[in-house]
């Protein structure tokens, strides 16, 4: 079983380059304080690293 991470948008993309904004929705985040449960893999974390001002890694 894979290990999996959740990450929440807590900024809006308004004002962001089109490839951060690109970045969020592969992330699978579509609105602030949304949560998405994915893979925790080496290019999800280089996903989340250059858009990190605009995400968090949510811990339980």
């Amino acid at each position: 079983m894979a290990k999996t991470i959740k990450i929440m948008q807590v900024r809006s993309t308004n004002g962001c380059k089109e490839d951060q904004k690109r970045t969020v929705r592969s992330l699978g985040l579509h609105r602030i304080r949304e949560v998405r449960e994915i893979v925790d893999n080496e290019s999800v974390r280089g996903m989340i690293f250059k858009v990190k001002h605009l995400v968090e890694i949510v811990e339980e």
